[in-house]
């Protein structure tokens, strides 16, 4: 499931509490929610109309409502929706009732795991029946298109079933000399084939129609229909027409020289396959793999600090290195492995291997010949090391865009690591590899505390009612091996290992240090900035340290807005309710970050004194193009200045948006669109 994509979800619940709850655990798990609740009949179809979920969690307990009932409302408005059923406690007899009933799931609330996964696995399926509806109306425009083209084509073309022909193009027909289809109809296409070539024509046909591997070309002799020959090629490609799966057959008269189409295939740098020719072999090992076929791995190879040697060596230089990189690399591949150029210095390798170990020898064994050589480039010599990322190709990742994506994350998480690195993505030692990358990153997060290699950006929030003073957001990034790292990264697994807190004060004191900066060079600025919920649970020693830190300064009351997710907050009521009193007594202020994606976010400002509302970035995407986003925007808005609170837009991509948010009564804008993040500068 992707990570940013948000569920839609309505709750059948007797209890707001008991929905919250659920929100909770999927927000802490990292998956978004829209949430809406509905207790009748009528609630339901409203919710329906208006939120058009993506899933329907259903409580039996609730009163008056029948599953059964519940299921046929949904079947009634037309829209692929999952139902599962949320209950206290599984038993088998239940759980048939319940299926026949029409519910696709049935989670269990006392086991939070097994809930997120059956979300996350109905979620899933919902999404792969929406894309095969996409993709099969795009097959049926595609082979609308492709029947049109057929018929203006100046190759003669056919489509044949079982050795018959069912469809022929006119230059089809004028090539073999007939005069109307209805002549070629039943016509076997082994009657079009010299003697000489029938046998092995016969054979292909066989072979194709087994699915089994075979050449997709084949030379002969044609035979027209008054008996004379001609040479030709023949190239056959696995089609289908009305719903039935056919062979299309190309009659190719005029040949190309193999050498030419040989030649361009190759990038004329590194005499390897060209971009095009590689993500087709690509797509070629995809479409085995999908069929079973074992064995095959994609790699993703780069020189470790490509640009940082290209500018040593000057960009002239740079070909002639890329080409004896590439030297390289091709002295490495088997007989059945390929080799292609797929970016300006990345090299995509398709290994056909048995086992990992093999793939590690391999990968082992290229990675020295590249360190322990030496690139001679006229009068400079220099040495390299590599970098590589791979995925094992198999049924579950048989997608070409699945497969590029894992095998460029496992590539650049070598990278990230200092380079001369290697990541294979394998779902079944995926445990180990992320126990592994763990460890890296651990070790890089420690070093980074103990050598002040964090560093500090900030984004300004622009205020649209023209508030005095600036306002920034203050973004934290890792100095990494190979460059900046974004929290992204490495926060979860601070968080794991209790590093959170340190690191929160960290960030506290360059943020403070910055605003006294500031301050003296009479450049008055509001920061806001994130805490995590360690440091609630530290606020013991964090406060009295704040204090301290503060009056050292001696900032202003108000320059520090500290701020934490709704959902976060949610879950550590009273430690926030108790950090929030002290940290207002020393000046400061509050903001709930992702306000307004609960299903009664207003009902939290009764137990948490926020002084700003951060509204849920779900509501910024497209947003011109969501009439009920702005919608909720402006009540949002509405409740929180009748309340006297202060509201946030973030991830504002467009001027659009930003004209709607100013017309939605929103108070500041944040994002990329006004101001790319900055570094902190800390002394000025």
């Amino acid at each position: 499931m992707k990570t940013d994509s948000v569920i839609k979800i309505l709750f059948i619940e007797n209890s707001i509490e008991d929905a919250e709850q659920i929100i909770t655990l999927l927000r802490n798990a990292g998956i978004a929610v829209r949430p809406a609740r509905a207790t009748t009949t009528e609630q339901i179809h409203t919710a329906l109309e208006e939120l058009g979920p993506d899933l329907v969690l259903f409580n039996p307990g609730v009163n008056g409502l029948p599953l059964r009932n519940v299921a046929q409302q949904i079947d009634a408005s037309a829209r692929d929706i999952a139902l599962i059923a949320c209950v206290t406690k599984i038993d088998d007899q239940g759980v048939a009732e319940m299926f026949q009933d029409g519910v696709q799931g049935v989670a269990s609330r006392s086991q939070p795991k097994q809930l997120i996964t059956v979300i996350k696995r109905e979620f899933d399926s919902l999404n792969t029946r929406r894309q095969v509806r996409r993709l099969e109306t795009a097959l049926r425009e595609s082979e609308r298109r492709c029947d049109a083209l057929l018929d203006s084509s100046n190759d003669p073309i056919s489509y044949v079933h079982e050795g018959m022909h069912v469809r022929a193009n006119r230059s089809y027909l004028d090539t073999f000399g007939y005069a109307d289809y209805d002549d070629l109809l039943g016509l076997p296409v082994l009657d079009l084939i010299g003697p000489a070539n029938a046998d092995s024509f016969k054979n292909l046909l066989r072979a194709l129609s087994r699915g089994e591997k075979a050449n997709d070309r084949l030379e002969l002799h044609a035979r027209r229909a008054d008996g004379s020959t001609f040479p030709a090629t023949a190239e056959f490609a696995h089609a289908t027409f009305e719903g039935e799966p056919c062979l299309q057959i190309v009659f190719r008269r005029q040949q190309i020289d193999p050498a030419l189409v040989e030649q361009l295939q190759r990038d004329s740098v590194t005499g390897l396959f060209n971009r095009a020719r590689t993500l087709e072999l690509i797509d070629n090992a995809v479409a085995a793999a999908s069929e079973g076929r074992k064995g095959q791995t994609l790699l993703l190879i780069e020189p470790d600090n490509w640009g940082q040697i290209v500018n040593g060596i000057g960009l002239g230089k740079a070909d002639e290195l890329l080409a004896a990189f590439a030297k390289r690399v091709s002295a490495q591949l088997g007989q059945e492995d390929v080799a292609g150029l797929l970016a300006e210095h990345t090299v995509g390798v398709i290994l056909q291997t048995e086992n990992d170990d093999d793939i590690r020898t391999w990968i082992s064994n290229l990675q020295q010949l590249i360190a322990r050589g030496i690139f001679d480039l006229g009068t400079q010599s220099i040495t390299l090391t590599t970098s590589i990322g791979g995925s094992l190709l198999g049924e579950k990742n048989a997608n070409t865009d699945m497969l590029l994506n894992q095998t460029s994350q496992a590539l650049r998480s070598a990278q990230s690591q200092g380079g001369n690195r290697i990541e294979l993505h394998d779902p079944a030692a995926r445990e180990k590899a992320d126990a592994e990358r763990e460890r890296n990153w651990l070790g890089l997060l420690r070093q980074a505390l103990t050598q002040n290699e964090f560093s500090l950006y900030h984004q300004q929030t622009i205020s649209l009612q023209d508030a005095e003073g600036d306002y920034s957001e203050i973004l934290l990034r890792m100095n990494g091996p190979q460059g900046e790292v974004p929290p992204g990264f490495f926060m979860p697994i601070a968080e794991k290992h209790g590093l959170n807190a340190e690191i929160d004060r960290w960030v506290l004191n360059q943020a403070i240090s910055a605003l006294k900066s500031r301050e003296r060079l009479g450049f008055p600025t509001t920061f806001f900035i994130k805490l995590t919920p360690e440091s609630l649970q530290q606020q013991a020693n964090l406060l009295p340290w704040l204090e301290r830190t503060l009056k050292q300064a001696n900032l202003k009351s108000g320059r520090m807005v500290l701020e934490m997710t709704e959902s976060k907050v949610v879950t550590m009521l009273r430690p926030a309710q108790e950090f929030i009193t002290a940290w207002k007594k020393l000046g400061g202020f509050f903001a709930l970050e992702q306000f307004g994606s609960g299903l009664n976010s207003f009902q939290l400002l009764n137990h948490i004194d926020a002084d700003y509302l951060k509204i849920d970035r779900s509501f910024m995407a497209d947003l011109p193009q969501h009439p009920e986003n702005q919608k909720k925007i402006t009540e949002i808005c509405q409740q929180a200045h009748e309340m006297k609170r202060m509201t946030v837009a973030e991830w504002v991509e467009d001027a659009a948006s930003t004209s709607m948010l100013f017309a939605c009564g929103v108070d500041f804008v944040q994002g990329n669109f006004l101001q790319e993040p900055q570094r902190l500068a800390v002394n000025l």
